[in-house]
């Protein structure tokens, strides 16, 4: 046990040199640590109630994401009853109906029922691993298919809803320049976002309260839309409002229900200035988007197409001629500021569901401070306080745990900067609970040593026996701690992930420092010194 070699004591040197080295950004000003080389900036993140910043619950509108589900399946359904092998193999169907979670549409021809039902069985697919389908298809009244959301369907839909508007989400708030947000799922159909340092959260919400659904539609001619609202709306077709300041007094359009393009085909978009030097969006599509837009707009030259974002028109103008080159302009009643919001919006992708803010929280940097002073106090008063009692109580070998548990804490704050961990206020409870605890080892090793010289062992005989006894106590209780700390990182939310996750560095990089470090220190002082007693 007290058997050093030259490279073990080089290894555990290089391991303290480097948590010293990786230690010290953390404690520079953000200035400072900027000019640093990229693979030295690396610091220890303040969690909201440090730093302070904004704290918004969105919880995710489930009947918007149903409509969206409904009208999907009707675009699939369409689609699949196009034969492959030209107009001679299409099914012809018509009366569509959307009602709940239930699409009904009538196969026109009796004798094609089967055909249709077995591509719309191909369109359908196994809900996780239920045994169900995502989508039911009944056949009533000889010649009406009905084909409904399952419980397993719809299930399977929310979580993947969730999991790509949690990603969006991470991409709206990184592109406003924020350090280390918070962003995780809660429950089933809720996600917290916590941004540290953003104290006015109102750009965050219009920005997480936009869906940013864009569609380009054609103009419906045969549509009528009085002073009130829509007067005829053709089969095909629905009305949809303008947004809020535009139209010039007329209340919406009749829009034909297929989308032209959409912005799933964006390759970017940018906040602009129009000819009028008007704030506005620009956007360019992909190659496939870019020859869509060509043909359609070749084909309707002196029609009227419409842009709308998130089921509200922004404006519809007339096209005059083929719109090549796969680029557009988006104006409207936009301000420098909206329009880059838009602009983040539709470059990170429109949110498969509407989020709405069911909570907001904002936690100011002053009451941030508080806490940062009254956790440092914490610390210095126990950390000095065991500093202290090891000393008085075992000598030279207190001394040995008062270096360990010093280098301990530089260990702790390494580590978490190198996997640019975020330090909640539950994390400084846990970092002082650390400190107290890591001398628990060295506690364990003395008075083993004691027990070991009362019997009379020579001292070389009672280190190595209170070393080697006192590991296996030691190993076996953190073991268990590590244990404890996992099940709270599992299960727990928030502050008490914060806790588990100090709680955990702490206990590795205590065992390592307390029991592999200090026997470091007696072994080297042992080989010099050649003690015939010890004072411990």
């Amino acid at each position: 046990m007290l058997d050093f070699p030259r490279w073990k004591t080089v290894g555990i040197s290089i391991i303290l040199l480097l948590g010293i080295l990786f230690s010290i950004p953390t404690f520079l000003p953000q200035k400072t640590v900027d000019d640093l080389p990229g693979f030295a900036q690396i610091k220890v993140n303040l969690g909201l109630d440090l730093a302070g910043g904004s704290h918004l619950l969105l919880e995710a509108d489930l009947d918007d994401l149903n409509k969206t589900q409904l009208a999907n399946m009707e675009k699939t359904v369409r689609a699949a009853m196009k034969g492959e092998r030209g107009p001679d193999d299409d099914i012809a169907i018509g009366d569509f109906k959307a009602s709940g979670s239930t699409i009904s549409f009538l196969v026109r021809d009796q004798a094609q029922l089967d055909e249709a039902q077995d591509r719309l069985f191909k369109e359908t697919q196994g809900a996780s691993m239920t045994g169900q389908r995502d989508w039911s298809i009944q056949i009533v009244d000889t010649t009406r298919i009905v084909m409904t959301l399952t419980s397993a369907g719809r299930t399977q839909a929310v979580a993947r809803a969730m999991e790509s508007a949690r990603d969006i989400v991470d991409k709206r708030v990184n592109e406003l320049g924020t350090r280390e947000p918070t962003i995780i799922r809660e429950g089933d159909d809720r996600i917290v976002v916590q941004v540290p340092g953003l104290q006015d959260p109102k750009a965050l919400k219009d920005l997480l309260g936009q869906t940013a659904r864009l569609e380009f539609r054609m103009v419906d001619p045969n549509g009528v839309v009085g002073p009130s609202g829509p007067v005829t709306v053709p089969v095909g077709s629905e009305f949809v409002p303008y947004a809020p300041g535009e139209g010039g007094g007329q209340p919406g359009e009749i829009l034909r229900r297929q989308v032209m393009i959409s912005g799933d085909q964006l390759i970017s978009a940018k906040q602009d200035f129009n000819q009028q030097q008007m704030a506005a969006v620009s956007l360019r599509f992909d190659s496939a988007g870019s020859n869509v837009f060509a043909r359609v707009t070749g084909q309707n030259v002196g029609k009227r197409f419409a842009m709308v974002l998130d089921d509200k028109v922004l404006s519809a103008p007339s096209i005059n001629e083929p719109i090549l080159g796969g680029s557009a302009q988006i104006s409207g009643n936009f301000t420098v500021q909206t329009a880059n919001q838009l602009a983040i919006a539709l470059s990170s992708g429109s949110l498969p569901v509407k989020l709405d803010v069911v909570e907001e929280r904002t936690v100011t940097p002053e009451l941030g401070a508080d806490s940062i002073r009254k956790g440092a106090i914490a610390g210095i008063v126990a950390t000095a306080s065991v500093l202290a009692l090891m000393l008085v109580v075992y000598g030279r070998f207190g001394v040995y745990a008062n270096i360990a548990l010093a280098f301990n804490v530089v260990l702790i704050i390494s580590v978490m900067a190198f996997f640019n961990a975020t330090l909640t206020l539950p994390g400084i409870a846990g970092f002082v609970l650390t400190i107290g605890a890591a001398v628990d080892a060295n506690v364990l090793i003395n008075e083993r040593i004691r027990e070991e010289l009362k019997r009379g062992r020579r001292v070389f005989q009672a280190v190595e026996l209170g070393y080697s006894e006192a590991s296996r106590a030691i190993f076996d209780a953190n073991v268990t701690n590590v244990i404890a700390a996992a099940l709270m990182f599992w299960f727990g939310t928030g502050p008490i992930k914060g806790f588990a996750v100090v709680l955990t560095i702490g206990i590795v990089t205590s065992v390592f420092t307390a029991v592999t470090v200090t026997r470091m220190f007696v072994a080297h002082w042992l080989r010099t010194k050649r003690p015939t007693t010890i004072n411990i």
